[in-house]
């Protein structure tokens, strides 16, 4: 492997088109896995003999493994370089998928999506430490929106081809084309992936400094773990759909599957387009505001979602046309708080990395389950939303200064073409 080979040039247009497609692959295989079983679900209760709660775990143990995961990646790919992480942990990835297509029972099937989680969080955390590695500020908003785009095409077609593929053969298939998946990113990094930290900023990697890493420096910073905390609520929240929606829309209102991949789809690509409309509002808008303005909006927008499935209003129409607007703004907010979480930890860019990314997956985890545990209905998955939505802003506001008068203005005021240069 190469050491320190250099990324393309952001001023290189097409290599950095690039650049950004194979960070957002790889960044986009937890929700691929996620999103490619998700219309199994019902298939999977049927054929091994469980309940609803329990398939939906084979879901929650999945993020819940990937916060573990990107807590002891993180440091590791701190120690040996950003490219080491991503082949082991896809390769494992390639490995489980494969065991998960003859599981026997629901409780081996749920054991071994957790170990999946654990594993292709390499993906997830290398990413986002790749670009903390070469930007910061709005500059890296932009990019980790442009992510964003590729993230969101998940959404857009997993559950359609793993419904296509559930079709023709069986849910067990599935696995075999996540595998397929898994090999083919192991040979885009061998190949294409630039070692981005070189060997003279890697950090010890030694027990006494990756505790003190996240104790001291990130446990203890109260601004950082509330920032780092509102991608995680946004990932349940949207978890919580993700997890309620087969059984909403297929059982409660009579939707084939067919029809439930098209609005699956169409409420992905709301989040593609506020993605987009993010990266190119940040040119001209600090994060902060931009972040600080979407969560009430959010809120707002669920409270009236919550109103249409009390009353009925509108039915299945109403319901589309709720989540869509919901989950439109979360494409305005994971990117801006990573972004100011992560700004004065460049020099441990993966351990930072890793606290954000393992909160989004647990606290996802831990709140996902609470769709079935409430009914499994509509309105138990809005109230579950909800719940994410206002926890946001009392995070934001109770743990930032970001509703403050004159408060961050260090961060409104970055240049939109800061790099990092202090840190390589």
């Amino acid at each position: 492997m190469t050491d320190t080979p250099q990324c393309p040039a952001p001023g290189t247009r097409s290599r950095s088109v690039k650049y950004v497609l194979m960070l957002g692959a790889l960044a986009a295989l937890p929700a691929v896995t996620t999103d490619m079983y998700l219309p199994s679900l019902p298939a999977v209760v049927e054929d091994l003999a469980t309940t609803q709660a329990a398939a939906q775990l084979t879901l929650s143990g999945t993020l819940l493994g990937g916060g573990i995961g990107q807590l002891v990646i993180g440091p590791f790919s701190d120690r040996f370089g950003r490219r080491l992480p991503l082949v082991i942990g896809i390769s494992l990835h390639v490995v489980i998928s494969l065991l998960c297509s003859i599981t026997p029972n629901i409780e081996t099937l749920i054991g071994l999506r957790v170990l999946q989680g654990f594993f292709n969080a390499a993906a997830a955390v290398v990413a986002i430490a790749v670009i903390r590695d070469r930007f910061v500020g709005s500059a890296a908003a932009r990019l980790l929106s442009r992510l964003m785009l590729v993230i969101g095409v998940a959404p857009l077609f997993a559950p359609t081809m793993g419904q296509a593929i559930a079709g023709l053969w069986h849910w067990r298939a599935v696995f075999y084309a996540l595998a397929l998946i898994g090999v083919v990113l192991v040979a885009i990094v061998w190949k294409f992936m630039p070692e981005t930290l070189p060997k003279d900023r890697r950090s010890p990697g030694r027990p006494r400094h990756v505790a003190s890493a996240y104790g001291s420096l990130l446990l203890r910073d109260r601004h950082f773990m509330a920032l780092a905390v509102i991608p995680g609520l946004g990932l349940g929240m949207i978890m919580s759909y993700v997890v309620g929606s087969p059984f909403v829309f297929q059982h409660e209102y009579g939707f084939t599957e067919q029809q439930f991949a098209l609005a699956f789809a169409l409420n992905g690509a709301a989040l593609v387009l506020s993605a987009q409309l993010n990266a190119a509002l940040v040119r001209r808008v600090p994060p902060l505001r931009l972040l600080r303005t979407a969560v009430l909006v959010q809120l707002v927008l669920a409270l009236l979602l919550l109103a249409a499935v009390a009353t009925g209003t509108g039915g299945a129409w109403g319901l589309m046309a709720g989540l869509w607007l919901v989950l439109g703004v979360q494409g305005m907010i994971p990117a801006n708080a990573s972004v100011l979480a992560l700004h004065n930890y460049g020099h441990m860019a993966g351990t930072a990395a890793a606290v954000i990314g393992a909160l989004q997956s647990g606290v996802a985890g831990l709140v996902s389950p609470l769709v079935g545990l409430l009914g499994g209905n509509a309105l138990s998955m809005v109230c579950v939303m909800i719940g994410c939505c206002t926890l946001t802003v009392i995070v934001l506001a109770a743990g930032t200064p970001a509703y403050r008068k004159g408060g961050w203005a260090e961060h409104a005021e970055r240049s939109d073409d800061e790099r990092v240069v202090a840190d390589g």
